[in-house]
């Protein structure tokens, strides 16, 4: 990693340790390969890259060889047996890597690309919300200036921390980049007392969104909260599978989604749960969890199918120094351009892979 990345709950990888992800191949029995990637942090949920590995060797790895690739309702019934949900989905950022290779898989022996898949429309480019993850003053307000100077249109901030030095950060933030979209987000760290004093403060200060500043499964105090401020509330870590989207609907607890593949068990959990936010007239914000090129593209993809406009969190290139991925592209302007091909259009080096594989 370039550098350290921290949320409310520790730090999710530093410069020093690297993050960890999980790369799964499923080859077709005519030799087609398909790719997928799960980016796990006990800091952000309870998976971590011992039971992402091992839940896929000894558990879905067994029901799934041997299946049809492209039978993908029977093949997430089987794996959604295997391994049970609880609050919400059971083991989705493991599930996610092997759902995004299936339909890499699918797109690559149908000569087709995500898009196509979907019947959507396809885009070269998606843009990025710049991303700022510090409490020291001048380097929020040195990274807000870069992001302003150098064509980001939206631009996302870390807290939950202390109410008010987050809202310094806030501040300085804003005086950098008046004219971006301002999304802040508190990654569960408030209770609805300070929740309430920071949206006040925000109201003031300019911010567009506010994401996830309660804990997961606090949706009546996510309600609480949208009745005592008019700043935009949206729920990220609280909004796991289309069901849970349901439910914050049923209890008005938010105004935007967050849609996140890795979160979500991949793209048929996202998709889903994207298109039923549409249809209730959630608002869709796009994220991801420094996913490498593999994952950024998957999420890309779907972002466009589902018509997310506003700049997306998919922060990997502002963190990663170097991914297995070999046709990366470049961030110019605030966008990134996409990889290109059948499936996710991704082409993997394994000399790569080797080279950072580590035995869990």
């Amino acid at each position: 990693m370039k550098q350290s990345f921290q949320i409310s709950g520790g730090t999710v990888g530093d410069s020093n340790q690297g993050a960890p992800h999980v790369y799964v191949k499923i080859v077709s029995e005519d030799g087609i390969e398909g790719w997928g990637e799960a980016r796990p942090s006990h800091r952000w949920s309870y998976e971590t890259i011992e039971t992402v590995v091992s839940t896929i060797q000894k558990y879905i790895k067994p029901v799934i060889i041997g299946k049809k690739a492209d039978d993908l309702s029977t093949i997430h019934e089987m794996i959604d047996k295997e391994i049970s949900s609880g609050y919400s989905k059971g083991q989705p950022i493991c599930k996610a890597a092997v759902d995004m290779a299936l339909y890499d898989l699918i797109g690559k022996s149908s000569n087709k690309a995500l898009s196509e898949i979907w019947l959507g429309k396809s885009k070269e480019h998606i843009d990025l919300s710049y991303l700022i993850s510090t409490r020291n003053l001048n380097e929020a307000a040195k990274k807000a200036k870069y992001a302003s100077e150098n064509g980001f249109k939206a631009i996302d901030v870390k807290i939950g921390f202390n109410v008010d030095l987050d809202m310094e950060v806030l501040e300085v933030v804003k005086a950098e980049a008046p004219t971006l979209f301002f999304r802040v987000d508190a990654n569960q760290g408030y209770t609805l007392p300070e929740a309430i004093k920071a949206a006040k403060k925000m109201e003031r200060i300019g911010v567009d969104v506010f994401e996830q500043p309660l804990k997961a499964n606090d949706l009546l105090g996510h309600r609480e909260l949208r009745r005592k401020t008019s700043l935009p509330i949206a729920l990220d870590e609280s909004i796991w599978s289309s069901s849970d989207v349901l439910q914050a609907i049923r209890l008005e607890a938010c105004d935007y989604a967050v849609i996140k593949l890795t979160k979500m068990g991949g793209i048929t959990g996202a998709k889903l749960a994207g298109e039923i936010a549409k249809e209730a007239s959630l608002g869709l914000l796009g994220g991801g969890l420094t996913e490498s090129t593999l994952g950024l593209t998957s999420s890309a993809h779907l972002f466009n199918y589902l018509g997310i406009n506003l700049p997306s969190d998919l922060n990997g290139p502002f963190f990663l120094e170097d991914d297995p991925i070999q046709n990366r592209g470049e961030i110019e302007r605030g966008s990134i351009l996409l990889p290109s091909g059948y499936g996710i259009g991704c082409e993997v080096d394994q000399k790569k892979l080797d080279a950072y594989k580590i035995q869990v």
